[in-house]
C-alpha cells in the first residue's frame, strides 16, 4: 500500500463527500497515527441514499437470476484479483495480521460466489390441490431494499455477508460501514461497481451509528435490516424494527466455551484453539473464550497453552511473521486490564501476559488466566481480547452445565475422543454453532447464527436467503 485512501459516501451510483462535508479521522490501531479520513453522512445524505435504494430495487428486483449471478460472479473475480493491496488497506486500519487480512479478503470471493449460486435456487413449490383443475403454487420474491450495519473486526467478512445476500435475492441495500475500517467495504463496494451493478442497488454510508440506525430502520422505504454487533444493542434495534414489522437478522455477541475432555487429542486442542484464541487478537464474535478442561488433562494443557501464548509474535500487522496486531481501539485497553485485574483480586493466577505493550499502539499481552470464579467479569462479560479464561471441571454434566450457564448461544468447541461424548455434546450444548475436534465453522456453506442473546437468523448456509425473501401464495382455478 503506498498511500491509505480517503473513503467517500456511494450513494446513487457516486462517491460522494458528504453534504455538511463533515468526516472522521482513521486511526492506525499499531501507531495511533491518523492516516486518513471517512466522510459523516448527515440526515441529507440518508434521505439521498434512501431515494437511491427505493429507484435501486426497482431496477435489480427485475434483474434475472441469472443475469444478478453472473455479475455477483465477475464481483467476486475482482476481489480475488485485489486481494494484495485491499489487504494492505485492511492492516493499516484495523491492525491484524497481513496473512489474516488477506485471507478474509479471499473468503469474501467465496462468500460472494456461494450466494451468486444461490441467486439461480430461490425455488417455490407447487403443492398438490385438493380438487380437480385447481393450481396451488408459492412464489418467492425479494422482500425490498436492506439496510446493513456491520462492525469494525472484519470490515470484509461482515459486509459481504449481508451484501451477498441481498444481492442474490434481488435486493436492494444500504451498507452502514464502520467508521473505524471503512475503506475495506469501500474497496468491496469498488468491485461491485466495476462488475456493472445498476446505480442505486448498492449504498454506502457512515457516520454516527445510533443517528444512522434510528433513522433507516423506521423508515418506511427499508424493508429488511441485517446488524452484527453487540448484544445490549441487538435488543435496542430489535425493538425498533419490531415496531415497524421489520425483517430482522441479529448476530451478536458471544461468550464462547471450550470443552476439553481427558480422552481428547491436546495436543490438537492446545494448538487449534490457542491460535483461534488470539486470531485478530481476540476480537471475534466466535472467539473461544471459557476453557473448561477435565481434571485429569488439565495441567498438560493449561502448560501447553501459555508456552504458545508466549511463543505468538505480537507486533505491527504489515511487518514479517506477525501473529497478532493490536487491538482496534484504544478503549479495549482499559477494559481488558479491567476484567484481569477482577479475575486476580478474586483469587485466579495470572499464567501470562496481562499487560500492554510498549506505549504506543494499542498493543496487549495474549494473556492466559487459571482458576476464575463463575462470580469475575470476564467470565461473565465477553472480553472481545487476548484472554482466555481456563477452568477445570470433574465431570461432563458440570462442564455442560457451565457451557450453558450464560444467556449467550452463538459459538461452542469441544475435543473428546468419545462417540457417546459427541452425541450428548450435540444434543445438550445449548449454541448456534458447535465445532467439535476441530474448526468447522464460518465457512460460507454453513449456518452461521447465534440463538438466546446471541442472537437470531443465519447469514450462511441455504438458509441465509429466506429472510431477504416473501413467500406468497398463488392459488388458481382453470
Amino acid at each position: 500500500m503506498t498511500k491509505y485512501p480517503d473513503t467517500q459516501l456511494f450513494i446513487g451510483g457516486e462517491w460522494r463527500d458528504a453534504i455538511s462535508g463533515r468526516s472522521i479521522p482513521v486511526i492506525d490501531p499499531a501507531t495511533e497515527e491518523t492516516i486518513g479520513t471517512v466522510a459523516h453522512a448527515g440526515v441529507e445524505d440518508l434521505d439521498l441514499a434512501l431515494e437511491a435504494v427505493s429507484e435501486g430495487f426497482k431496477i435489480w428486483s427485475a434483474a434475472g437470476a441469472f443475469q444478478r449471478s453472473q455479475l455477483m460472479r465477475k464481483a467476486a473475480s475482482l476481489l480475488r484479483e485485489r486481494a494484495d493491496a485491499i489487504a494492505a488497506v485492511m492492516t493499516a486500519e484495523q491492525g491484524k495480521p497481513l496473512a489474516q487480512a488477506k485471507a478474509e479478503v479471499l473468503g469474501g470471493a467465496d462468500t460472494i460466489d456461494w450466494f451468486a449460486e444461490e441467486a439461480r435456487r430461490t425455488y417455490g413449490q407447487v403443492i398438490p390441490a385438493r380438487m380437480p383443475r385447481v393450481t396451488q403454487m408459492t412464489i418467492k420474491v425479494p422482500v425490498g431494499p436492506v439496510a446493513a450495519f456491520s462492525p469494525w473486526n472484519f470490515p470484509i467478512n461482515q459486509v459481504v455477508r449481508k451484501l451477498s445476500a441481498a444481492l442474490a435475492t434481488g435486493c436492494s441495500i444500504i451498507v452502514k460501514g464502520p467508521e473505524e475500517t471503512p475503506a475495506s467495504p469501500a474497496a468491496l463496494i469498488q468491485c461491485f461497481i466495476d462488475a456493472g451493478i445498476p446505480e442505486g442497488v448498492v449504498n454506502l454510508v457512515y457516520g454516527t451509528p445510533a443517528e444512522i440506525s434510528e433513522y433507516l430502520i423506521p423508515h418506511p422505504v427499508i424493508r429488511k435490516i441485517s446488524f452484527t454487533g453487540s448484544t445490549a444493542v441487538g435488543k435496542q434495534l430489535a425493538s425498533l424494527a419490531g415496531l415497524h414489522m421489520k425483517r430482522v437478522t441479529m448476530e451478536l455477541g458471544g461468550h464462547a466455551p471450550v470443552l476439553v475432555f481427558d480422552d481428547a487429542d491436546i495436543d490438537s486442542a492446545i494448538s487449534l484453539m490457542s491460535a483461534h484464541k488470539y486470531r485478530n487478537a481476540g476480537q471475534v464474535c466466535v472467539s473461544p473464550t471459557r476453557f473448561l478442561v477435565q481434571d485429569a488433562v488439565a495441567d498438560r494443557f493449561v502448560d501447553g497453552f501459555v508456552e504458545a501464548s508466549k511463543a505468538l509474535k505480537v507486533g505491527n500487522g504489515a511487518d514479517e511473521g506477525v501473529e497478532m496486531g493490536p487491538l482496534a481501539n484504544e478503549r479495549r485497553i482499559p477494559m481488558m486490564e479491567e476484567l484481569i485485574q477482577d479475575a486476580v483480586d478474586r483469587g485466579s493466577k495470572l499464567k501470562t501476559g496481562g499487560r500492554r505493550i510498549g506505549n504506543k499502539g494499542y498493543f496487549f499481552e495474549p494473556t492466559v488466566i487459571t482458576d476464575v470464579p463463575i462470580e469475575a467479569r470476564g467470565m461473565n462479560e465477553e472480553p472481545f481480547g487476548p484472554i482466555a479464561f481456563i477452568n477445570r471441571f470433574d465431570s461432563p454434566e458440570s462442564a455442560i452445565a457451565e457451557a450453558n450457564r450464560l444467556p449467550y448461544g452463538l459459538a461452542a468447541y469441544a475435543f473428546t475422543g468419545s462417540s457417546a461424548t459427541m452425541q450428548s455434546l450435540r444434543s445438550e450444548v445449548q449454541s448456534g454453532m458447535l465445532s467439535i475436534n476441530h474448526l468447522g465453522i464460518a465457512l460460507p456453506e454453513l449456518p452461521f447464527g447465534g440463538i438466546q442473546d446471541s442472537g437470531y437468523g443465519t447469514e450462511g448456509g441455504s438458509e441465509a436467503t429466506e429472510s431477504y425473501l416473501d413467500t406468497r401464495l398463488v392459488t388458481q382455478k382453470d
